[in-house]
């Protein structure tokens, strides 16, 4: 059974296919990076970092750490949940 999350991971998917965007989702094993974005995408030599949330969930403060990192770096980051999925592809085109 699929979780609030991960149908909004699979939205947020299938614009980045949409937009034929790189993405990938980190696998968090023992040798991945914790706090990292759900979804790392690439889109018109924008680097943008997606953390998909459920209902009134936010990210944590080692989310938010990393997003920070991220927008230091020249990246973006976008929070994505129920809510605001449906402006997600006009966010994205407005960074261009």
């Amino acid at each position: 059974m699929a979780t609030p999350e991960s149908k909004v991971k699979l939205k947020v998917k299938k614009i980045l296919d949409e937009l034929e965007a790189y993405h990938f989702s980190p696998m968090m094993t023992g040798y991945g990076h914790s706090g990292v974005p759900d979804i790392i995408a690439c889109y018109s030599g924008m680097f943008i970092g997606i953390e998909c949330k459920s209902g009134k969930n936010v990210p944590t403060l080692l989310q938010e750490s990393n997003m920070k990192r991220i927008r230091s770096a020249g990246g973006y980051t976008i929070v994505v949940n129920e809510s605001n999925i449906g402006t997600l592809l006009t966010t994205i085109k407005e960074l261009l």
